[in-house]
């Protein structure tokens, strides 16, 4: 019987240890997986979405906050800006390029954003069906917008209030889908785009609506009382952030400090924000990664246990394989194969589930599914569990080995 042959006879003997062992691996190496997949393309996808953006301008405030809910649309604002600043910033000679966002309303969950079309080739988003907004009321919807409301060109609806799904209806202000984005993996599958002047025109008449029920309640259907009221100057236009490209290097050394200092503006970075919030991240991420690593260890610790315990239990089987004439290199690759096997299968087993676990979350994980996480990527790294897994393996099963080459063949077969 070859090595393979007896390898596999001696593990299936012990079924329960081995599954055991396997299963433990496969857990260490699964969680491991997971870790890979999921940060490899929460990085990517972070990094993508920030491509072509140098710094962002918005209210004072975290400026993590402002380049979360500006790029990445996954928090609140911090407030709003001047247009007139955001115009000022727009014709800086230091500024390549300024693209405002107005941002208040939401459609469904999903964030309608008033900003230019320049946006559109800003997020390098191609439409895929109809046209880009022109006038106001037009709206432009990404690909997982019209997919999950199954909205096409020609159809209408309604925004709601706020930023998240619930809040109240803008009656009597509907949009009309003039086009649709192809799919990009980015943030711009989830916006609903138009001009600014539809935020503001729905605004406008959401605090008209409000201010004239507060008439009604204080003077009565018949109109105000004592006169005449003085006109009331209209508020200034308002923008809820502005996303900058520089003209040159030194725009990063200049531009930051005077927007910061120097006014009621703040500027961001995204590449400082976001890895000061990997490296947030990362802690999280590291004692997860330590966790699945120890399930490894222990896999191995266990596999060790195992071949010593079976070394020590068949030592009368290997002292008749050697008498018959196998080769005490034969007796020890023999258990080394024991411990690949187990290894090896655990290892697979633990890349299946890591992958099966990601494409799992990313197609029933509403969050995980916006971001486009998927488990049918395959990053460089992951040979190397292979290789770290049969490192263990042999490692483990290096004592038991040396044990049965030790053996003395006589002394054994003489005590039965």
């Amino acid at each position: 019987m070859t090595i393979l042959g007896l390898a596999w006879a001696y593990l299936k003997r012990a079924a329960l240890t081995t599954c055991l062992n396997v299963a433990l691996l496969a857990l260490g190496t699964g969680t491991i997986v997971v870790l890979i997949l999921v940060g490899t393309q929460v990085q990517d996808r972070l990094a993508r979405d920030a491509a072509g953006v140098d710094m962002v301008v918005g209210a004072k405030g975290s400026p993590l906050q402002l380049i979360l809910s500006a790029l990445y649309q996954i928090d609140i604002p911090t407030g709003n800006i001047p247009l007139s600043q955001a115009q000022a910033l727009a014709s800086d000679p230091l500024v390549a390029q300024a693209v405002p966002l107005a941002l208040g309303d939401s459609f469904r969950g999903y964030r309608i954003v008033g900003t230019d079309p320049a946006f559109v080739a800003l997020r390098h988003a191609q439409v895929a069906t109809g046209r880009l907004w022109q006038a106001p009321m037009e709206a432009t919807v990404g690909a997982q917008v019209a997919r999950a409301a199954g909205l096409k060109v020609g159809d209408q609806f309604n925004g709601n209030h706020g930023l998240s799904a619930g809040g109240a209806v803008h009656e009597g202000m509907p949009y009309t889908v003039v086009g649709i984005l192809a799919p990009t993996g980015g943030v711009v599958d989830r916006l609903v785009l138009t001009p600014i002047d539809s935020v503001w025109a729905v605004h406008d008449a959401h605090h008209h609506h409000h201010d004239s029920d507060a008439d009604e309640h204080e003077h009565g259907a018949g109109g105000a009382q004592g006169g005449a009221q003085p006109a009331q100057q209209p508020p200034e236009r308002e923008v809820t952030s502005v996303l900058l490209r520089y003209r040159s290097p030194i725009a990063a050394a200049l531009l930051p400090r005077r927007i910061n200092t120097g006014s009621v503006l703040q500027a961001a970075s995204p590449a400082a924000e976001m890895t000061r919030l990997l490296s947030l991240v990362g802690i999280g991420t590291d004692t997860v990664r330590g966790f699945g690593l120890l399930l490894v260890a222990s896999s191995a610790l266990s596999i060790f246990v195992a071949l010593y315990n079976a070394t020590q239990a068949r030592r009368y089987d290997l002292a008749v394989m050697r008498a018959l004439g196998a080769t005490r290199m034969r007796i020890s690759c023999l258990l080394l194969t024991e411990a690949l096997a187990m290894g090896t299968a655990g290892t697979v087993l633990g890349l299946a589930l890591g992958h099966g676990a990601v494409e799992l979350a990313g197609r029933l994980v509403p969050q995980a599914r916006d971001m486009g996480i998927t488990g049918l990527q395959f990053p460089a790294t992951e040979p190397y569990l292979l290789v770290l897994a049969a490192g263990l393996s042999v490692l483990a099963a290096l004592v038991p080995a040396i044990q049965a080459y030790r053996t003395d063949v006589s002394a054994v077969l003489s005590r039965g």
